[in-house]
């Protein structure tokens, strides 16, 4: 029995690491070095707020528990 519950909080504590939000500078770093690496040479990443989104095709991360939204627009 002590076997089990120990296997079941560490099995919570660690589904709830991954769960974890990412902070939004972060997440937007990481989008831009996958867009400059695809070489892409003009583009703006903005992050807002979900009520300032306006086209969902644009959104390409969620970031601060879901409360925001990074936006790219390619710049031609």
């Amino acid at each position: 029995m002590t076997r089990w519950t120990c296997t079941l909080l560490l099995t919570l504590a660690t589904t709830s690491a991954f769960a974890a939000p990412k902070p939004c500078e972060e997440l937007k770093a990481e989008i831009e070095a996958k867009i400059q690496a695809n070489g892409v040479p003009s583009y703006t990443l903005e992050i807002v707020d979900n009520a300032d989104v306006g086209d969902q095709g644009m959104v390409v991360g969620s970031c601060d528990g879901g409360t925001r939204k990074i936006i790219y627009q390619r710049n031609d």
